[in-house]
């Protein structure tokens, strides 16, 4: 099999979900962030935002009144125990099933979890196997 190279951290910036209730979709990201040891960066009574996902309601003036369409987001996890965590964490906060833990035939390795949002987005936790990473995140400083 040939050897497949991923780079993360240089396409997307940050992402906005327009959300119908901020409550529940709070819920929802702060536990699957605690299992991901992701912390929450920031939040007002009209958003709330962790690393490059920022999610507001949509009467925020970030948001121009108007919900986010369908998206799919997958987060990395450091092994498959983190993946099963994710989703059991996912479903205790009102997630929606979208496929349990287990091996997905996209390359070998790969392990994945599917659950739905409060707003039927797709958001996955996945871990690609055996790697090495070169750096734990990229640093910006400004």
């Amino acid at each position: 099999m040939e050897t497949q190279e991923l780079h993360r951290g240089r396409l997307i910036d940050h992402i906005q979900l327009v959300v119908r209730d901020l409550p529940a979709s709070r819920r929802f990201y702060e536990a699957l962030f605690g299992v991901l040891g992701v912390p929450i960066g920031g939040s007002a009574e009209d958003y709330f935002w962790a690393d490059e996902l920022f999610v507001s309601s949509a009467d925020s003036r970030a948001a121009l009144g108007k919900l986010t369409g369908r998206h799919h987001l997958a987060f990395q996890a450091r092994d498959h125990a983190m993946v099963d965590a994710f989703y059991k964490a996912g479903l205790a906060a009102g997630g929606k099933d979208n496929g349990a833990p287990g091996e997905r035939t996209y390359h070998p390795g790969y392990y994945a979890a599917f659950l739905l949002d409060p707003d039927g987005n797709n958001i996955e936790a996945v871990h690609h196997g055996p790697h090495t990473r070169s750096a734990a995140s990229v640093r910006i400083t400004f």
